[in-house]
């Protein structure tokens, strides 16, 4: 069991900042190392979920991004695009799933070069039981109120809005 701290040492390195100069910076480094422990924190929950389930959240994602597909499947390198990861890791997490018996990779019906990865029944049931957990025990409880949850997806889509994400 974690020992509970009494402060908060996000805020203290905070005042630290604040006292050696760099108050211009002070908020930004705040803000920026809590959002890097609050990203800590939700995977370290997202993991003791999935674990479980013999999934990691990269591969959950893949398997819902083929669940939610017109035909349950997609070719490799528009998963990539969508997903936002470089294709070398979507190629090893379909690997991975495709030795689990969640996904098969078949030729694409018109372009000989392309490969599609699709959703099997097994992989659609475990996508749904990892689902179900996953509302239940993380997003349908972040531990801030609705309204802070409307909040955080605002401020945090500004920010991904100014880096170009989409």
């Amino acid at each position: 069991m974690r020992k509970m701290l009494r402060t908060d040492p996000i805020e203290e390195a905070r005042r630290q900042w604040t006292e050696h100069g760099w108050a211009g910076a002070a908020d930004g480094m705040a803000a920026v190392t809590s959002l890097v422990r609050a990203q800590q924190i939700l995977m370290q929950r997202i993991d003791t979920v999935l674990r479980p389930l013999n999934l990691t959240f990269a591969r959950y994602e893949i398997l819902m991004l083929l669940e939610f597909s017109r035909n349950g499947s997609l070719p490799m390198t528009k998963m990539g695009a969508l997903l936002q990861v470089h294709p070398t890791s979507v190629t090893s997490a379909v690997d991975r799933l495709e030795s689990q018996g969640f996904v098969e990779r078949i030729p694409h019906p018109t372009d000989r070069r392309a490969i599609l990865a699709s959703i099997t029944d097994s992989g659609r049931t475990q996508v749904l039981q990892a689902t179900t957990a996953l509302n239940a025990q993380v997003f349908e409880n972040l531990g801030i109120t609705e309204h802070q949850v409307e909040q955080l997806r605002s401020i945090l889509r500004s920010l991904r809005a100014n880096a170009g994400d989409f």
